[in-house]
């Protein structure tokens, strides 16, 4: 009888395939060639090592000051720990680049490209963030802004049942038929959150064509619950695979091998979670100018926040504008490309070069973090910072109080970042948005239920506290 440890006299990496393997050979008696060749087809596949040097990148980025610098060394120290990662065929970072996370992870404005694998810490939790038009003829900004701030929905959750949108019959069977959408809490958030926006730096914008003075909506947000529940899925399993093929990669750039039954089906996931994002906007365009009653002059969309295929090559964009059609099936018209509340949105076109992979900034990034950028403003209102900062626009905050990491200079310049987008050939500005005003989640957990509790609990501590100290001065009192 074939024991373990004949197996591992074979120099064989014991694991939990050793049981089922001894129960066949001794089952068949396999012995000599045959034993060989049996071990031979299911010992596991050998560990795969970091690469011994990091993949080289491309950089289409400059600093303009001290801290955009540092910024930048930041990006580029991540970038050299991530291209060791034995999927990595190449990458490149975009004038928006900024951290993301700690070393080794992939940064805002990075665009890595790897064989055969999708890794799901690539595209982050996110997935989709995306950018849509909807052009509105002559309607009159502010009537367009006022009836979106009535029809949207910022913050967390989602919508009331009475207030919902339809989920499409052909995106609910592709998530009942895919074992990482297919799950109660995915398919209940896929109809609460349809028609939703978020936070943080999502927003509804409002602003006038320079090429032809028509008024134009643009959403940003990406596909909420569902998106951050097929991720974490996503990661679960991307770690079981790392655990088994590649040790030494870091958790965050844990990959799915993509021919394999869980590669396919999270793929195909993607695409569900795209057609539910792009939907998630539509809904909302929809709603708006049928309030408006405004005729579509004309549609089109980007993510900026996705995997992108050709081949058996897999674009990781973590905040990154596609260019190449062959990334977008579904493609209508040019590019969107954000900056800030204050500053016109880009309308680009642009070819793929050797230096931009197929791929465009998504925005201006962040040179500090969201609190590094509050404390740079320490000395100041909210108000005072706002009033500074947002002159001649129409600014809303949904939740009527001020996020000021969310206001233009808690970006990198705009000004910069348009110029260096020229100067690295990334793309061609062909119309820019000009800004009537937007609407911004706003500073919500000041109110969120979550505080409220820990500010009630804390309340309620110190009550007691209070009251045992009035007990004790009674009882010294009386003595």
């Amino acid at each position: 009888m074939i024991t373990g440890k004949d197996l591992l006299d074979l120099g064989l990496k014991p694991g939990k395939w050793f049981k089922d393997a001894l129960e066949h050979i001794n089952a068949h008696a396999l012995e000599g060639d045959a034993l060989h060749a049996y071990l031979h087809a299911v010992k596991p596949a050998p560990v795969i090592p970091l690469l011994a040097a990091p993949v080289a990148f491309y950089e289409n980025i400059r600093a303009d000051t001290v801290v955009e610098q540092a910024n930048i060394d930041y990006v580029k120290q991540s970038m050299q720990l991530l291209m060791r990662t034995p999927t990595v065929v190449a990458g490149a970072i975009m004038p928006d680049a900024c951290p993301a996370g700690p070393l080794g992870t992939i940064p805002v404005g990075g665009v890595v490209a790897t064989r055969n694998a999708i890794h799901p810490g690539m595209h982050s939790a996110d997935i989709c963030c995306s950018v849509m038009l909807t052009n509105l003829g002559k309607a009159d900004p502010k009537t367009v802004l006022d009836v979106a701030q009535a029809i949207t929905h910022f913050g967390p959750g989602g919508r009331p049942a009475e207030n919902q949108f339809e989920l499409p019959a052909e995106i609910l069977a592709e998530m009942l038929a895919n074992p990482f959408l297919n799950s109660e809490r995915s398919l209940r958030m896929a109809r609460e959150h349809l028609g939703t926006q978020g936070d943080g730096n999502h927003f509804l914008y409002v602003g006038v064509s320079k090429n032809t003075g028509d008024t134009m909506l643009v959403t940003h947000h990406g596909s909420r619950g569902v998106g951050a529940m097929l991720y974490g899925h996503g990661m679960k399993v991307a770690e079981f695979f790392r655990r088994e093929i590649s040790p030494e990669t870091a958790p965050a750039n844990a990959w799915i091998p993509s021919e394999t039954p869980e590669g396919v089906n999270y793929w195909n996931a993607l695409q569900t979670v795209r057609k539910w994002t792009k939907r998630n906007h539509e809904v909302l365009h929809e709603a708006i100018a049928a309030k408006l009653e405004a005729a579509v002059q004309q549609r089109y969309w980007n993510e900026h926040n996705f995997v992108f295929r050709d081949g058996d090559v897999f674009y990781h964009a973590k905040g990154a504008t596609p260019l190449d059609p062959k990334f977008m099936p579904d493609i209508t018209g040019p590019r969107i490309i954000p900056l800030n509340m204050a500053q016109p949105i880009l309308i680009v076109n642009g070819d793929t070069t050797a230096s931009n992979l197929g791929f465009a900034p998504h925005g201006a990034g962040r040179n500090l973090s969201r609190t590094g950028h509050k404390r740079s403003k320490i000395g100041q209102t909210n108000e005072e910072i706002f009033a500074e900062e947002t002159p001649g626009i129409d600014a809303r905050f949904f939740f009527n109080r001020i996020d000021i990491s969310e206001l233009p200079s808690a970006y990198k310049n705009a000004e910069d970042v348009k110029q260096q987008i020229t100067d690295f050939n990334l793309a061609i500005v062909i119309d820019e948005i000009q800004p009537y005003g937007c609407i911004m989640a706003g500073d919500w957990e000041q109110d969120a239920p979550w505080r409220k509790k820990k500010l009630a609990k804390k309340a309620a501590e110190a009550a007691a506290a209070l009251a045992g100290l009035d007990t004790q001065a009674d009882a010294s009192a009386t003595i």
